[in-house]
């Protein structure tokens, strides 16, 4: 029987995927659980996914994990994601290794609890000789608070006489802003039915590609991502252009 998997072309494999992991609390919900156990079910699917994208050759993976709007939820489910987090830095570490997968963190770090950022130094620093992929949790992230501080630092500079305003481009910006040393995704899949960014690389996703499932995310395994892939290379990718002039290219 073939599988998604085996429909994908190797040779087209999107350099860089980026997921919002969206519906722990429901699927906890219908199992008739609080939402962290949603949380803890959801470890899995990162594991599932930062391991197929390893093995097929994805270079990077960047995860939507906790948000600058996370914060205002109950302090409850906060202190109970940030000891999660803390606890799957070190149970995922071995993981991390066995796979050659390095790690890599982005978001307003500062505002985690000293435990936490603890761990995810250290966590960094054990997997930083890794080559095989790149996996990067957004952590106290949003594109917006991304962009506001890429302006401020701008700001800075211009005002320093280092940037005069006309070198201010878009590779200027992007210099600037937390992901400058990775390219942009091409595919972005969002679990749980939802169909908006929520705050999630306002620039970096300005040319990729969509896929949006109904599964929620503890359910999302490996054959659901290679499903996505599958999907994003019967895409055509016009940048702007038209479909004629991309076949003139061939």
């Amino acid at each position: 029987m073939e599988t998604y998997k085996d429909k994908i072309d190797i040779k087209r494999l999107p350099e860089h995927i980026a997921i919002i992991m969206d519906g722990n609390g429901r699927w906890a919900k219908e199992q008739g659980k609080i939402r962290i156990f949603g949380h803890q079910n959801g470890v899995g699917a990162v594991r599932a996914a930062s391991e197929a994208c390893a093995e097929l050759g994805v270079k990077y993976l960047t995860l939507y994990a906790f948000s600058t709007e996370n914060w205002n939820r109950s302090q409850i489910e906060v202190d109970a994601l940030m000891r999660l987090l803390s606890k799957t830095m070190s149970e995922e570490l071995k993981t991390l290794n066995d796979n050659d997968i390095r790690l890599n963190a982005i978001g307003d770090l500062q505002r985690l609890p000293k435990y936490n950022y603890d761990a995810l130094m250290k966590t960094i620093e054990a997997t930083k000789n890794n080559k095989r992929m790149t996996l990067t949790l957004c952590l106290s992230y949003s594109g917006r608070w991304e962009i506001t501080n890429a302006v401020k630092q701008i700001a800075e500079k211009v005002m320093s006489g280092e940037i005069a305003i006309e070198q201010i481009d878009e590779d200027c910006v992007s210099k600037f802003l937390n992901t400058n040393n990775m390219p942009d995704p091409e595919l972005l899949i969002r679990t749980s039915g939802e169909e908006r960014l929520s705050n999630f690389l306002l620039w970096q996703l300005a040319y990729s590609e969509f896929y949006f499932t109904d599964k929620f995310w503890p359910d999302f395994g490996k054959e659901d991502l290679y499903q996505a892939i599958a999907d994003y290379q019967n895409r055509e990718r016009r940048f702007g252009k038209t479909s004629e002039q991309l076949s003139d290219k061939k």
